[in-house]
């Protein structure tokens, strides 16, 4: 005997999925609020990404171009790549989903690590796959237990490299060696949100990884170093036949024409992103060595944020450390959900924004920088 259902339904597994919860922004009763929980550039985005949207608006009634050329070509110019190789989208997130869609279904596995992006963990539930945690090592990928978790099932393999939270990388040598051993069918994806920021001889963002096999892939985003976070302007590097699968189930006008325009401009402009990287290493360097010497552990970083833990003492702990600084107008991130339940991840912010959380937490820690 047939139940009648009373109301739509989503289908199994989709009440699973625990929303993505961005970082706080708010602090009731705080004339001046500082958000360093997002990642965000301080230095904003190049003047001339800015004209570039001015001159958008003139637009408003036409639809934008749905190929996105005119941003995957300055892409492609700048980092020496085939045009045709690249796929832009609302975000890298879009693009994450997408290839989630494509290579998994119900039945498949895709491995993700113990503190990589919460987004990889939902995009799989949200295909009806399974995902697959493996755990890091010292915060840190770990491809050997990456390889031991591959089954029949496995389908894709998510990275964050530089990872986040934690801020730290896995070397190009390690990502070849990752790459060799997964089976040809199954997709890597190398997520290089922070690449840009990153200053480390033994790194690679996937460009050449991409460049020499079939089954790998690349995504950027323009909202950390270019400073167009409204925007949500990323992009894939991958290779013909990726591309091609992907377009497939692209929306046909996923980026809207002040992304386009915007994004073009901020890759042009090289001198603009080199300021916000050289401003990103000195204040990484310098909150590192202040908040180590006020007591505080920090996670070696190479991306704009650094991860503090805090004793586990009563009154010391991150959750206190939270209150203080909200109170303050400083807001952090609350990393819980990436498996830190005593650490905030710190962007790095305006100079002002960096002093104040120094001294704040050299107060709170009853010791001065």
């Amino acid at each position: 005997m047939s139940v009648e259902i009373s109301k739509p339904v989503p289908r199994p597994g989709i009440l699973d999925i625990a929303s993505y919860v961005p970082g706080k922004e708010h602090a009731p009763g705080v004339a001046r609020v500082y958000k360093l929980s997002s990642n965000e550039t301080p230095l904003g985005a190049s003047p001339k990404a800015i004209e570039a949207v001015k001159a958008a608006a003139d637009n408003l009634g036409r639809y934008p171009d749905g190929q996105a050329i005119e941003l995957r070509e300055a892409i492609a110019a700048v980092h020496g790549l085939n045009p045709a190789n690249i796929l832009c989208g609302n975000g890298s997130d879009e693009l994450l989903g997408l290839l989630c869609h494509v290579y998994l279904g119900a039945g498949d596995e895709g491995i993700i690590t113990e503190h990589g992006f919460l987004v990889y963990k939902i995009q799989i539930m949200g295909t009806g796959a399974t995902p697959v945690v493996v755990r890091e090592k010292d915060y840190t990928v770990d491809v050997d237990a990456i390889l031991a978790a591959v089954t029949e099932r496995t389908k894709i393999v998510f990275i964050a490299n530089p990872g986040n939270p934690t801020g730290t990388y896995v070397p190009v040598s390690e990502i070849r060696r990752l790459q060799a051993g997964l089976p040809k069918h199954v997709v890597l994806v190398l997520d290089a949100a922070y690449a840009e920021y990153v200053r480390r001889n033994d790194y690679e963002a996937g460009i050449e990884v991409v460049s020499s096999n079939s089954n790998v892939v690349m995504t950027r985003t323009f909202s950390k170093a270019y400073g167009l976070a409204a925007l949500r302007v990323g992009w894939m590097y991958a290779p013909a036949e990726i591309v091609d699968a992907v377009n497939r189930v692209r929306a046909p006008f996923n980026l809207n024409a002040a992304a386009i325009a915007a994004g073009a401009a901020a890759i042009r402009d090289q001198a603009f992103v080199q300021q916000a990287v050289s401003f990103n290493q000195m204040w990484v360097e310098t909150l590192t060595e202040a908040l180590e010497a006020i007591g505080l552990k920090v996670t070696p970083s190479v991306a704009n944020f650094v991860l503090i833990h805090f004793p586990d003492i009563d009154g010391k702990r991150a959750a206190d450390a939270d209150e203080l600084l909200t109170n303050r107008g400083y807001i952090l991130r609350a990393v819980r959900s990436y498996g830190f339940s005593n650490a905030l991840r710190m962007s790095i912010g305006p100079e002002e924004a960096n002093r104040g959380v120094i001294a704040a937490l050299g107060e709170f820690m009853g010791r001065q920088a």
